[in-house]
């Protein structure tokens, strides 16, 4: 079978990892990189064995499929030139800056039967395939992302850096829309919310707490979610999962704590949670998880058939982040026109703070910055 003529688009830290993945994929011919920085594009280029371009428009015609690992901001423009070419598109997450961009690629992608793809790499996680499987209709999920700041991604916030990878992966179990949005948001560092946190309400009732930091000392990638029968844990960097099944005597609300007597009371302190809550440990190998979603790609293209992750689900996470954004913009709205001294280049809904006191008080943060 004919080999996919691919290109890498965007030669920094994660398009480089996508060129080297390809280079080495039998299904694949990675033709080149494209980048702007010359020595970016000619370092990856030189490891993977392509083509360095300065500009994608010069493989135009001669490609099949494109990786877009380009910097959030571009990927709406450069997914609409290629997909306007026939090129089958893997982009990065977020699939855009917004819905609206998501919703017109999507469309474009569907009217000439192109495969797009989005970049949520943890859906290949194993440790999440094996608490997927046993959460059916979840009722609360909690997830926490955080890492010290990488001075990577800078033209957008921890919600659509970090926050979307979990706003995809609950998205994929409830399989609902959202009711109810509250959420909040710090600036650090970024013109962006470094910090926030966001509660959900979904139509089925099932609500989500998800929290991100991107200037944490502690690098946590965890999800936690119960449902009526099955409580899982899941420890994405260490690819372990933990899962608990209540007994049928819970279930059925036959245990009475009420009722028991100082002998059992004493018996259950040391054996309620084996005979009551059994914990399955599962403990999963070290996968390649961007090489399983890049082979999920050309697999894509050849069957052809939808990606594990396609437009509609990437464009699904990029409008919730959204919503989440917008009540960040309308709580901070509240304080007043004048309750932070922003400069031009910064977003006026995010409160600018200290990594040491991240819940000053909005007044005296008035009080500091006008003196």
């Amino acid at each position: 079978m004919k080999k996919l003529r691919i290109a890498v688009i965007g030669a920094g830290r994660l398009g480089g990892f996508h060129a080297q993945k390809l280079a080495g994929m039998p299904e694949a011919d990675l033709l080149a990189v494209v980048d702007p920085v010359s020595a970016s594009r000619q370092r990856v280029a030189a490891e993977c064995g392509c083509l360095a371009l300065a500009d994608y428009r010069n493989l135009l015609g001669r490609i099949d499929a494109a990786v877009i690992a380009a910097p959030t901001a571009f990927h709406y423009q450069l997914a609409k030139e290629l997909i306007a070419q026939n090129v089958h598109l893997l982009v990065e997450k977020p699939l855009c800056m917004n819905s609206n961009e998501a919703d017109e690629l999507v469309a474009l992608a569907q009217m000439r039967n192109l495969v797009l793809q989005v970049g949520h790499v943890e859906r290949f996680n194993p440790a999440f395939t094996a608490a997927a499987a046993n959460i059916a209709y979840p009722k609360y999920i909690e997830t926490v992302r955080t890492s010290g700041f990488t001075f990577r991604s800078t033209d957008i916030g921890a919600v659509l850096d970090l926050m979307i990878h979990d706003l995809d992966l609950i998205l994929s179990i409830v399989k609902c829309r959202a009711r109810k949005i509250d959420a909040v948001g710090f600036r650090v560092v970024s013109r962006d919310e470094d910090v926030a946190n966001a509660r959900i309400q979904f139509e089925s009732g099932c609500v989500a707490n998800l929290t991100v930091s991107r200037v944490s000392r502690d690098v946590v990638r965890r999800m936690q979610a119960w449902s009526q029968r099955t409580f899982a844990s899941v420890d994405f960097a260490a690819r372990t999962t933990m899962l608990i099944r209540p007994s049928e005597t819970l279930l059925q609300g036959s245990f009475q704590v009420d009722e028991l007597s100082p002998e059992q009371v004493i018996y259950y302190q040391k054996h309620f949670a084996e005979e009551h809550l059994p914990c399955e440990q599962l403990q999963f190998e070290a996968v390649d998880a961007l090489a399983l979603e890049l082979q999920d790609f050309v697999q894509s293209i050849r069957k052809p058939r939808e990606p594990l992750v396609n437009g509609q689900s990437g464009r699904d996470a990029v409008a919730l982040a959204e919503e989440i954004l917008n009540c960040i913009r309308a709580r901070w709205d509240t304080c007043g026109d004048n309750y932070a001294d922003q400069t031009a280049d910064q977003r006026p809904y995010i409160i600018p703070v200290t990594p040491f006191s991240l819940a000053c008080n909005v007044l005296s943060l008035q009080q500091r910055e006008a003196g």
